[in-house]
């Protein structure tokens, strides 16, 4: 058995021990690997321990991969901001994307989404804690950029995704995963039809799990440092 999946096994291990512990279904939290600055052979490796689903925070590095590995069947998740001038690229190849942000990266993305391509689904960032060096709506806008984005063609509105500051206490970064949670039911309660909450990263995942997260985004617990 390869590194990877000896990793991965154990990352399985502590999503399915946090649900327990939060009285959830293990198969209510899904796992996306992150694979940012790795190459298209971890991701092989990644692939045939079991894993499907994969993020990619550079989008040309991303798409590299895309195309390097069309034989097997991923799903590719760009999880890293975008610019104006990335949107065709993510458009074109990505099944999902959890960094929009302002309406018009959505706009963009509707626009350049093949129409013979299944709807992107998107994620809205949501910058809960008000870090100042990130990228992300504030909560109090969330409602309205997500009513915009479910109103555009060749998308699909699937929930909001965040990013904590990083806090070494962890009911800080409990209770910032709990206002994220609040938020995504609020929008929910308002008729958006939402069924991802992406949260939790290698060092929080269980603080996510615990709190609702219903995706995980790990990377240096599959893949090693970088």
């Amino acid at each position: 058995m390869s590194v990877i999946a000896e990793n991965l096994q154990r990352v399985q291990s502590r999503i399915q021990s946090a649900c327990q512990a939060a009285g959830r279904d293990p198969a209510s939290v899904r796992l996306l690997a992150v694979s940012k600055t790795f190459g298209a052979d971890e991701v092989r490796q990644a692939h045939a321990a079991g894993q499907q689903a994969f993020g990619e925070n550079y989008i040309q590095e991303g798409v590299d991969k895309i195309q390097a590995l069309q034989d097997l069947d991923l799903e590719w998740h760009c999880i890293g901001p975008i610019q104006s001038n990335k949107t065709r690229l993510v458009a074109a190849h990505f099944d999902w994307v959890h960094s929009v942000d302002r309406l018009k990266t959505a706009e963009r993305l509707s626009a350049q989404r093949p129409a013979s391509m299944p709807p992107l689904q998107v994620c809205i960032q949501v910058n809960i804690d008000g870090g100042e060096n990130k990228s992300g709506v504030l909560p109090d806008q969330a409602l309205a950029l997500a009513q915009a984005v479910a109103a555009l063609p060749q998308l699909q509105l699937r929930g909001i995704m965040t990013i904590p500051e990083p806090h070494e206490d962890a009911a800080l970064t409990r209770d910032v995963h709990a206002q994220a949670h609040a938020l995504w039911l609020q929008l929910k309660s308002r008729g958006l039809d939402l069924d991802t909450l992406s949260m939790g990263m290698t060092a929080d995942l269980e603080a996510a799990v615990q709190e609702g997260s219903t995706m995980v985004r790990v990377g240096t617990a599959i893949f090693g440092r970088r």
